[in-house]
């Protein structure tokens, strides 16, 4: 027998319809469990109960099969209670249990032919799509903090968030996959922290929190890589209007009118004072003459105008420098033939991270500063201008990989430096400053470099050419997009 919603109405008293109604229904979703039989059984003796005569129900000759019933129901109600909650418990661990194998199955890291790339283009997710994840994601995190730069590249076939047709402001050497890059693996891994959920990029939620606000990035050619991700990202809500570059086309502004954001990008790889000699292909005519008592005031006068600023640099402090302080000639780094003391790249960037912390803790502008520390590079047999490449297809796994001594070095440093910032700042102090420690996540990604395709179908006409690889920037879409992710978590919720 299954009871009906009319039954409801013809019980003895009002309130046991909402009494009985998590009964009725638990069993209206599955009609052959026990709970479902309890329940039947014992609104049927209700049921029953209510045909009968008032009056008889409490003489005295019935009165104690009344008490019998009355505590047989009671029984039952209790005994029902305990089954739906019991089944409810199993349901949940059932669900928990079946979650992993939802999750998609590693994403194929190789293609045969290159025709494959343009004859299958990837489509980017409509925004909503990600909007919706994002906001499951965030609600799991409002309970949990944990550290963001200790996890793994998991698979996810969502990505990417963009592609080199929806975005247009991807520099040649990063365009990979218009450049003919053959494998396209390394675009569907997202950085997960260890302890807690990171909330993909909203760029809906981003923009809105820059409204009528300035954000720059501060730094050498990889703080321009990073901004060319965030405008591609961006871009899927609203497309951001150049209005400024230089010479070189190395810093630029752009605009988001619709909320009167403005972003830019300035290129000061040494972030401080420095008179360097080189093209834009790296080829030197003469040493940089570095001075380490000096900040580069290009980035320095405009600091008061922003409302966020993400700074990072280190790389450059390894080419072949003299050292300026004072105003005179204090050392060098790889000078030979020159009769200077060689001091080490390691001293010229812990002089010029303290001259710029120092600027940051004695500021009373009030900012928001993003600190990203050194990028690694993953070049194998060879650097970058002895032949050496970076053709992995996939990301390692934590423990696979080492760091160079000169990548630990150079973090030791920002580390060091940053935690004397942080213990200098007062109460008193305007600025924010935060760490956006990227280099170990990083390093987990030889895959996602540009490699030979930094130019245009390279083995086009010679399937055995050599040719200069880039085994430091990233491909976009690629592993810098997941910085964005880590960049909003730190900004919307500290």
């Amino acid at each position: 027998m299954f009871l009906t919603t009319n039954s409801f109405h013809i019980l003895p008293y009002t309130n046991y319809y909402y009494f009985i109604t998590p009964f009725y229904l638990s069993c209206k979703k599955v009609p052959k469990s026990q709970t479902c039989f309890i329940f039947h059984l014992w609104s049927f003796n209700m049921v029953k109960n209510r045909a009968e005569n008032f009056s008889s129900l409490f003489s005295l000759q019935n009165h104690n099969l009344f008490c019998v019933k009355f505590a047989a129901s009671i029984f039952l109600v209790g005994l029902a209670f305990r089954i739906v909650f019991w089944d409810s418990f199993s349901f949940s661990s059932f669900v928990e249990i079946e979650k992993p194998s939802s999750s998609p199955p590693p994403p194929q890291t190789e293609t045969k032919t290159e025709s494959s790339v343009f004859s299958s283009p990837i489509e980017a997710p409509k925004f909503d799509e990600f909007q919706v994840n994002n906001k499951t994601q965030t609600s799991l995190n409002v309970a949990e903090k944990c550290d963001l730069f200790v996890g793994d590249w998991v698979s996810d076939l969502s990505y990417p968030m963009y592609t080199n047709e929806s975005c247009h402001v991807i520099e040649p050497h990063q365009n990979c996959m218009k450049n003919g890059r053959p494998d396209l693996g390394y675009l569907y891994w997202r950085w997960t922290p260890k302890e807690c959920e990171l909330p993909k990029f909203n760029p809906k939620k981003f923009l809105n929190l820059m409204r009528n606000k300035a954000m720059s990035f501060i730094g050498d050619s990889i703080s321009r890589n990073h901004v060319q991700s965030l405008l591609c990202i961006l871009s899927q809500v609203e497309p951001a209007v150049e209005i400024y570059h230089d010479k070189e086309y190395r810093s630029k502004i752009w605009k988001f009118p619709s909320h009167n954001f403005t972003l830019s990008v300035i290129w000061t790889p040494f972030l401080i004072k420095a008179a360097i000699y080189e093209d834009m292909n790296g080829v030197s005519s003469s040493m940089v003459q570095l001075h380490l008592d000096t900040l580069d005031q290009l980035w320095t006068k405009q600091f008061n105008t922003f409302d966020y600023v993400v700074i990072g640099g280190g790389k450059w402090f390894l080419k072949s420098s003299i050292y300026h302080e004072n105003n005179k000639v204090s050392g060098c780094h790889y000078c030979p033939g020159k009769n200077l003391t060689d001091l080490g790249f390691d001293y010229a960037y812990r002089k010029a991270l303290q001259l710029v912390f120092n600027f940051f803790t004695s500021s009373s502008h009030n900012a928001t500063v993003l600190f990203r520390t050194t990028t690694p590079d993953h070049f194998e047999n060879g650097e970058w201008f002895s032949g050496g490449y970076c053709n992995r297809t996939i990301p390692f796994k934590e423990g696979e990989i080492d760091m160079i001594d000169v990548d630990s070095i150079m973090r030791g440093i920002e580390v060091d430096e940053f935690e004397k910032a942080i213990t200098s700042l007062g109460s008193e102090k305007r600025v924010k400053l935060k760490l956006l420690d990227t280099t170990f996540l990083s390093l987990l990604r030889p895959d996602g470099h540009p490699g030979p395709y930094r130019q245009f179908q390279p083995f086009a006409k010679d399937k055995n050419a050599k040719v200069q690889n880039d085994c430091l920037h990233w491909c976009l879409p690629g592993p810098i997009d997941s910085w964005n992710d880590i960049v909003m978590e730190m900004l919307v919720n500290g």
